[in-house]
């Protein structure tokens, strides 16, 4: 034959053999069908309780635009006197989940109280909006970890209760909650809106509504522990791969909670980005007005001097000579004040770096200090410390990011403080020329008369001072309008707002309790089908057996063996009636016939298969004899209601040569019956002695049929011996019993004993396997053929389907 042949025909019967498998499953469902609806329903209400009483997760997003380039900004970063390098956009991911940050956002909010109301399964947290306000001072022990119960029945008083048993103690809100037990109050009446003190709380309460009587159970969280929530449950990533538009997100249990939050978070980022930039202009601001400070009474002081004088001497306008020694004087002497400022500002650096702290440096331009050199290695320290700032957010001191800037800062103030030792000595040589100068202008000042000089000394003094006031409001002038004319470089792109709820996922779970609901009962199906190692299937059966399937016999709840004389009509009688049947194909015409039916094993059904097959020949007419020869567990008796006294056991052991002593009437025309006998020690000899193939050649003259039940092939060996005796050998298979390791023990025998005739009887198959497998089992039409009437509508439907 073609082997291209072959395939399509191999392809079609995987295919059918597939489509089988799959209605079987089918079908193990259907016959289950009240398991797999209680499964769903379990299923299914347990997903709409989880629904209806788990606690409620919303998630709330918002949109925040980082800027990269030109001012750079980083949270803790001052970039106005810097053109370095852009942020990397990771960093400031990390930064704004930062404890930092989440403090600096949770404190423009009040989420230390939480007020919840009880339900049957779950609390409800009542925000922004509660019947009652709580104020807690936080610089008294509070409180915290467990829920404090208040509750009023009228609107001036209420009480305070402490539900459960375990609670934690905050010292001024630092640090974590030591564990106290239940606390006890002497008295437990209070006012409304007066301050409540104890060891463990202090508060006060509040009624904002106008509820005559209520219960709230107030909660108390410490900074610490709110700071780690919601630092730890913000969630950042790009709008888009490459962008500085990051999304920010953060779960809560309640959807305008986290719109809060957020919206502080991105307002607090701002905030404290536009005072990092304005954090230098400040300082300029702060080092000016304290020389201000005294300055404007200076200037005042001697201007009412110059006028005093000027008044009471009756002179008002200098010479032409002293004009011109007054204006040399004037220029030296604002030259040498703004000397003396330098040199001020140089020893204030110098005690800066020698602290380190580099928060209060000014830099020089500020100040009008233009050494290139100086201010850049002021900007750079300054962009060092900022760095720095925004790696211990995430990151200890002994980090290697962190030692290796700090090794750079301790570099820079080296640096820093020799460069200041030489511009301090320039300074210093500066102001003593200025002062030489000055002095050797006073020698021809001394010749000027005496009213002029002193004139010129208060007009000196009052140019001096009033030089020098103008020079620091000047700088004082720029130093505002650079503050004020500072803006975030970050911005908000949209503010908050909630997308949803996201646990419980109703769709999800009930989806999760379809799948569970139908995939228990089928887990259990295919394992009961593929783990077990019993024949349960007849198609499988079919596909391992080298032996054909005669006949299949349903399962039924029997009190006797006897089933085809007593319950005629019954389907199981009719199977035996079929097998009988097809036996008329098989057996040899006109002569008596032999069946031999045995099984692997004890138990499967082999004694009553031989009593009720005999039993249908003997209704059909034929004379028929069952021969029990199994001598090691006679079992036909009982169902006879016969003695086991004497039997084939005595025949072939010589004890009895007369057959027909030994055979006895059961009572049912056409059938006879020869038991097995007493027990022999021997049985296995006893049938190999050759006696029992004259026995069964005898027989025939007498009998149509002969049927032998023979002990188990699985367990003795006597049973082959037989074999050679039999016209028709059939080794019964019982659903759910047999093993799979049978079957092969059953072809291993076709195979070395060569057997023609052999087959299966299946017995004790299930009734529903029985109908889908075969089409009988429950008869046709209303009255049905064995009694049982068919169920209509959809049912039947159904049951078309799966024959189909």
């Amino acid at each position: 034959m073609n082997p291209q042949q072959i395939y399509p025909q191999n392809q079609l019967e995987e295919e059918e053999d597939g489509l089988y498998q799959l209605k079987s499953i089918l079908r193990r469902l259907w016959r289950i069908w009240y398991w797999v609806l209680f499964s769903l329903m379990v299923f299914v209400f347990g997903a709409f309780f989880l629904n209806r009483y788990s606690p409620r997760v919303y998630r709330s997003s918002a949109q925040f635009f980082v800027k990269q380039e030109g001012s750079g900004f980083n949270l803790f970063d001052v970039r106005s006197f810097s053109n370095n390098s852009e942020l990397d956009i990771t960093n400031q991911m990390i930064i704004m989940r930062s404890r930092p940050v989440a403090a600096l956002a949770l404190e423009k909010l009040h989420f230390e109280v939480e007020y919840h109301v009880e339900g049957i399964f779950r609390k409800t947290e009542l925000y922004p909006n509660a019947p009652i306000t709580a104020e807690v001072d936080w610089k008294h022990p509070q409180l915290v970890g467990g829920d404090i119960l208040i509750q009023w029945s009228d609107k001036k008083y209420y009480s305070i209760s402490f539900p459960e048993e375990n609670y934690g103690l905050t010292h001024a809100n630092n640090g974590a909650a030591q564990a106290i037990k239940k606390p006890v109050l002497e008295a437990n009446n209070f006012a409304f809106g007066e301050w409540v003190q104890t060891p463990f709380i202090r508060i006060k309460v509040s009624l904002t509504s106008g509820e005559n009587q209520g219960r709230i159970l107030l909660k108390l969280r410490n900074r610490e522990s709110l700071i780690d929530q919601y630092a730890s449950s913000l969630e950042l990533k790009p709008v888009e791969r490459s962008s500085s538009i990051l999304e920010l997100s953060i779960n809560s249990n309640l959807t305008q909670k986290g719109i809060d939050y957020l919206n502080a978070l991105m307002e607090a980022y701002l905030e404290n980005e536009l005072n990092q930039k304005n954090r230098t202009a400040s300082n300029t601001i702060n080092f000016i007005d304290k020389q201000l400070s005294g300055l404007a009474d200076t200037l005042n002081f001697i201007e009412n001097r110059l006028e005093a004088f000027r008044s009471a001497n009756r002179i008002y306008n200098i010479s032409s000579e002293g004009s011109t020694v007054f204006d040399r004087l004037a220029e030296l002497d604002r030259e040498l004040a703004q000397e003396k400022l330098k040199r001020e500002y140089y020893r204030n650096l110098q005690n800066y770096l020698v602290k380190e702290h580099y928060s209060e440096i000014i830099v020089p331009s500020g100040l009008g200090i233009e050494d290139p050199i100086l201010n850049n290695l002021i900007a750079n320290l300054l962009e060092l410390q900022n760095q720095k700032a925004s790696l211990m957010t995430t990151q200890k001191e002994a980090s290697p990011a962190v030692r290796e800037v700090n090794r750079k800062l301790e570099d820079l103030n080296n640096s820093i403080r020799e460069l200041l030792v030489n511009v301090d000595e320039n300074s210093a040589f500066l102001i003593s020329d200025l002062e030489n100068r000055i002095g050797q202008i006073d020698l021809e000042f001394s010749k000027l008369p005496s009213k002029e000089q002193n004139l010129l000394r208060i007009q000196r003094e009052f140019s001096f001072s009033e030089n020098i006031y103008s020079f620091l409001a000047q700088k004082r002038a720029e130093a505002a309008i650079t503050k004020a004319s500072n803006t975030p470089s970050n911005k908000i792109i949209e503010y908050a707002r909630g997308t949803g709820m996201i646990s419980p996922q109703v769709k999800k779970n009930y989806v999760i309790a379809l799948v569970l609901g139908l995939g228990i009962p089928l887990l259990i199906v295919l394992a009961n089908l593929y783990l077990s190692d019993k024949v349960k299937d007849v198609k499988e059966l079919e596909r391992k057996l080298k032996i054909p399937i005669l006949a299949s016999i349903a399962f039924k709840k029997l009190y006797s063996d006897l089933i085809v004389f007593n319950e005629k009509n019954s389907g199981i009688t009719e199977s035996f009636r079929s097998m009988r049947a097809n036996l008329n194909f098989v057996l040899p015409k006109d002569k008596s016939a032999v069946i031999l039916i045995t099984s692997n094993a004890s138990g499967e059904g082999k004694t009553f298969c031989s009593i009720n097959l005999a039993s249908v020949y003997s209704l059909s007419g034929k004379k028929t004899i069952l021969i029990g020869s199994d001598l090691r567990i006679p079992k036909i008796a009982k169902d006879f209601k016969l003695k086991n006294e004497k039997g084939l056991s005595n025949y072939l052991s010589g004890q009895e040569t007369n057959v027909e002593a030994l055979i006895q009437a059961t009572g049912f025309d056409n059938l006879d019956i020869l038991l097995s006998g007493p027990i022999p020690p021997n049985p296995s000899e006893l049938i190999g002695n050759g006696m029992m193939e004259s026995l069964i050649h005898g027989l025939k003259q007498q009998y149509d049929v002969i049927i032998l039940d023979t002990p188990p092939i699985g367990m003795v060996s006597e049973t082959l011996e037989m074999f050679p005796l039999a016209d028709a050998i059939f080794f019964v298979v019982r659903y759910d019993y047999t093993l799979k390791a049978g079957i092969e023990h059953i072809n291993q025998l076709k195979t070395s004993q060569k057997l023609q005739n052999a087959y299966i009887i299946f017995n004790a198959v299930d009734e529903k396997e029985m109908y889908y497998n075969y089409g009988y089992g429950y008869g046709y039409g209303n009255g049905g053929y064995y009694g049982e009437g068919e169920k209509a509508g959809m049912l039947r439907k159904l049951r078309k389907f799966f024959k189909a």
